[in-house]
């Protein structure tokens, strides 16, 4: 796995989120910068804690002149699914090939309850609006990572 890192440029992709719609990373830009969190799957406990912590979290995100989108290698239907049972307010991307999770480095081996598999590593970046990363998080909780994310962006 080679991550990205501050100061990388990120890789741009068009895809297909929650609501049919083709999400493309340079017109989201084009508006302010980006958050991409990386999820291993939707519907599940940890990745539904820190989908509705981001969905909490709106108000001061957008205050914070921050876009969110989501991305997993779930399929558009469950995506859907999800966002509706969580009333989740941010574009959910599918990456079923996992395509932009291997650019973005977070697609590689996992270990689990002695099992080993390939699988994202749940790992949030912040892109500002020349493409670059800015800020890579991966020190965090499901359950805080959108407290990390916005005292960052607090900071800044």
């Amino acid at each position: 796995m080679n991550t990205l890192k501050a100061g990388d440029k990120a890789p741009n992709f068009t895809l297909t989120d929650q609501h049919q719609q083709s999400i493309s990373l340079a017109t989201c830009l084009a508006k302010r910068p980006v958050l991409v969190y990386f999820y291993p799957k939707a519907m599940t406990p940890g990745c539904t804690v820190q989908a509705c912590g981001l969905r909490d979290s709106k108000t001061p995100l957008e205050n914070a002149n921050v876009t969110v989108l989501g991305m997993s290698p779930d399929p558009v239907a469950k995506l859907g699914k999800f966002a509706d049972k969580h009333e989740l307010n941010f574009s959910l991307l599918s990456d079923e090939d996992h395509a932009i999770a291997d650019a973005f480095g977070v697609w590689g081996e996992k270990k689990f309850m002695g099992k080993v598999y390939d699988g994202i590593h749940r790992l949030s970046f912040l892109i500002g609006q020349d493409g670059n990363v800015s800020h890579v998080f991966n020190k965090f909780k499901t359950k805080d990572h959108h407290d990390v994310v916005l005292a960052y962006l607090q900071a800044q």
